[in-house]
């Protein structure tokens, strides 16, 4: 028989813990709150596991909640885990795990597929994993990314994120109502100073010399990234790229809304150095793959690392997507081709939508005799328009180039 009594549970109104026996108390708070808890021990560890408010559970069932509480122990298990998963509840790792589950085929960046729940398993997991996503809030998450937060602003502004689109989820679930009180957290961390870091890219002067480098040798890693600098697309883009894209008769490459960052459809005008490019691109074609820039592996696309590894051994401090600032920047610097021309050609949105709706029928020619003049000054070759020579930037400085 424990020592208290149904009686003596109502009756009491000091505040203080109260022992049934057994690890079993009533714990009653300074504000006259009472609830059960039930002390465990165990390897030299000891814990105190609440089992409801006394105004909800009567002191039988808190007695059978202890012995089971005691018992799971006993046993190596977690009774609030436990307890939560009889409930239908998940954990935040469990919640994470669904989630990414669930999304993981819609992104199409790899490199973030991969790192999405990388950076939840090395920073998040450890420590708050185990909590339930019903119980989750912002000093959960403050404990989580404090360490990195200094150190590693960025990482810990993705967990930081990552984390926030998961309780998200278990909103819509039900299994919360509440988001996370981020605002709040991030005031009680101390003020980081972010650094917006650019793509290393190759002053525009020195393409056509990295183009003749390119061009001296004879790989299919070198074909895409001349592919790359003369269409300014980026690198996922090129090595993905499949021959059902290709309309050489109309000099066009069209990239299809699910393969491009804005989730948009991208018309590129292919111009005469491009459509060489893929012509020379056919020798490496395999028979059961559609892709241009075959990789190694059967089927499978150029890796990322094939375009990066070229450029260092070139020993140029630039990186793939660099090119397409070293493009933009010839455009501004050595053309009078208007900005949303060069926009366009970058897969950009126009800021102004009326203007960009109004304008969408002519921009296509425009960047046509774009993307010939920016192939022509790559390759240092004379331009043809129309059986008239032309040197890159006299065609780049012609008035079909102008607004």
């Amino acid at each position: 028989m424990g020592r208290l009594s149904a009686t003596t549970v109502k009756a009491i109104r000091e505040p203080g813990r109260y022992g049934d026996g057994d690890g079993l108390y009533l714990v009653i708070s300074p504000r006259g709150g009472k609830s059960w808890v039930c002390r465990v021990q165990k390897n030299g560890k000891r814990r105190d596991i609440g089992l409801g408010s006394a105004k909800k559970v009567s002191l039988a069932l808190a007695r059978e909640r202890a012995v089971k509480a005691r018992m799971q122990v006993e046993v190596g298990l977690d009774p609030v885990a436990e307890r939560r998963k009889e409930a239908g509840i998940p954990s935040f790792r469990e919640a994470a795990l669904e989630v990414y589950a669930q999304n993981k085929a819609t992104w199409k960046n790899k490199k973030h597929r991969a790192q999405w729940l990388t950076t939840l398993e090395t920073y998040a997991f450890p420590l708050i994993g185990d909590v339930s996503i019903a119980d989750l809030d912002g000093h959960h998450v403050r404990e989580a990314i404090a360490p990195i937060w200094l150190k590693k602003p960025e990482t810990a502004r993705r967990v930081r994120q990552r984390i926030s689109n998961v309780t998200d989820w278990a909103i819509g679930k039900g299994y919360r109502t509440l988001p996370l009180p981020l605002a709040a957290m991030d005031k009680s961390l101390p003020k980081a100073k972010t650094k917006t870091v650019h793509h290393i890219a190759l002053p525009y002067a020195e393409v056509p010399t990295f183009l003749t480098y390119l061009r001296s040798g004879d790989s299919i890693g070198r074909l895409a990234l001349i592919a790359l600098i003369l269409t300014a697309t980026r690198s996922g883009e090129i090595r993905s790229a499949t021959w059902d894209e290709i309309d050489f008769e109309n000099k066009l490459w069209t990239i299809p809304a699910e393969r491009m960052k804005a989730g948009r459809e991208h018309v590129i005008p292919l111009s005469s150095q491009m459509c060489h490019v893929f012509k020379l691109a056919r020798g490496y074609r395999e028979a059961r793959s559609q892709l241009v820039f075959p990789g190694q592996r059967a089927g499978k696309p150029l890796s990322d690392m094939t375009l990066t590894k070229i450029c260092r051994d070139a020993r140029i401090a630039a990186v793939p997507h660099g090119f397409r600032s070293s493009f933009r920047d010839w455009v501004a610097e050595e053309t009078q081709f208007d900005g949303d021309i060069a926009e366009m050609a970058l897969a950009h949105t126009i800021g102004n939508k009326v203007e960009a709706a109004y304008r969408r029928g002519n921009l296509l020619e425009k960047r046509r005799v774009l993307m010939e003049a920016w192939g022509a000054y790559c390759c240092q070759e004379k331009c043809r328009d129309e059986g008239n020579e032309s040197s890159p930037i006299e065609l780049a400085r012609s008035p079909e180039a102008k607004p």
